[in-house]
């Protein structure tokens, strides 16, 4: 599949865009600054022949699948002018509000209920689905860390549901478990701060694994 990372440079972004190369994906790394992207591509990449480019926001958007990962405060303003070109499009939100108070990361609530929400009121036409929320960036960037999670996959069409799950799956490591609805994505996002305040407390890369399933 063509996958699309928009703000793309980041520890999220890079992270996901190596590990869907890694797969197989013709992978556009996205960025306000182009150059700037194609610099950090080239050094995902070192000597591996994956397919994984660096370009400009509005050419990440224009790929098959498109994920946003961009800074959860950016996320509306950096998508909102690409809504042409992600009509009808399956458009993944990976962002979590959250704010540093100490030792402890706390959930923010973005005012319609979700970063995902917020994201499919700014591009009111695409099939925006929530997943990846509780990856940790740097194991998801070292493809030799040995990770394994489980996605949590929400969204209120069922067929972007079964798209993003599919791109989940095919990523090494990683299982996708549907959910249920976009309504879902607060509680998902929210659930983020656990795993951060985690992570600072006990200085480890927690991941989520679900049993009985």
């Amino acid at each position: 599949m063509q996958v699309g990372i928009i703000g793309g440079t980041g520890p999220a972004g890079r992270g996901l865009a190596i590990r869907a190369a890694l797969a197989g994906h013709d992978v556009r790394l996205g960025s306000r600054d182009a150059e700037r992207a194609a610099s950090v591509a080239a050094s995902l990449l070192g000597d591996h022949d994956y397919v994984l480019h660096g370009c400009a926001n509005e050419e990440a958007a224009l790929a098959e699948l498109v994920v946003v990962a961009t800074p959860w405060d950016a996320v509306v303003a950096t998508v909102r002018p690409l809504a042409a070109a992600l009509d009808g499009k399956v458009v993944i939100s990976m962002a979590n509000a959250l704010a540093k108070q100490g030792r402890e990361l706390l959930a923010l609530l973005p005012p319609r209920g979700s970063m995902a929400g917020q994201l499919q009121a700014a591009i009111p036409t695409a099939r925006v689905t929530g997943a990846l929320h509780h990856l940790p960036a740097s194991k998801m960037e070292d493809v030799g860390s040995g990770l394994r999670a489980d996605v949590l996959v929400c969204g209120d069409d069922p067929d972007a549901r079964e798209v993003t799950c599919r791109f989940v799956d095919s990523i090494d490591g990683l299982r996708a478990v549907e959910v249920g609805s976009l309504a879902q994505a607060g509680a998902i996002e929210a659930f983020t701060a656990v795993f951060a305040t985690i992570n600072v407390r006990h200085k480890v890369h927690s991941t989520l694994l679900l049993g009985g399933i």
